[in-house]
């Protein structure tokens, strides 16, 4: 458990209806269902059932698609985090093996600055490490940017320890942290 009062897991079948139940809360991202950068050509497409959908196809299938925050026993913070290759090209240099990227995260607006980003940052990166990642690769944006906020701000994942390694666009920030050599 964190200091906030979360605990993770990560979303496998079983936890499908508690993340279902989070992104289909006031306020949640039902209309992409975290697809937007899982996405093949085939399913740029669809609609906001049809992302659920292929999601879903996913984690029946096994493929990791992230960790969801519990207090209490409900659901209460997402973050993808899953091996680069399950995600469309993001920006960050093809230079290394065993890389995780942290591709979004979600927090209800009831619950946002009360530094849960931090918690959800450090234990996706546990996560990762705990499935043999060697590098977490993220790609946040600026306090004040008009677009990808979901991707989280530069400063939390400073505080995390990640270095900033490049850009991809004019918005998003390329940064890194290794976690093994």
């Amino acid at each position: 458990m964190t200091s906030d009062g979360l605990t993770f897991h990560p979303v496998d079948a079983a936890r499908w209806p508690d993340f279902e139940r989070l992104f289909e809360s006031r306020g949640g991202p039902k209309y992409c269902w975290c697809m937007v950068w899982r996405a093949t050509p085939q399913e740029v497409k669809l609609d906001g059932a049809g992302r659920k959908a292929a999601l879903h196809a996913r984690v029946r299938d096994g493929v990791p698609i992230g960790i969801l925050g519990y207090r209490d026993g409900e659901p209460m913070a997402w973050c993808s985090i899953a091996p680069r290759e399950s995600y469309r090209p993001l920006g960050g240099p093809k230079d290394e093996k065993r890389v995780w990227s942290l591709a979004c995260m979600f927090v209800p607006r009831r619950l946002r600055g009360q530094g849960l980003a931090d918690g959800l940052i450090a234990a996706a990166v546990e996560h990762a490490r705990a499935q043999g990642a060697a590098v977490v690769e993220a790609y946040p944006v600026d306090p004040d940017s008009p677009s990808y906020r979901f991707m989280g701000f530069v400063q939390a994942f400073a505080r995390a320890g990640f270095i900033e390694i490049g850009r991809a666009g004019s918005r998003r920030h390329v940064m890194r942290l290794r976690l093994s050599e």
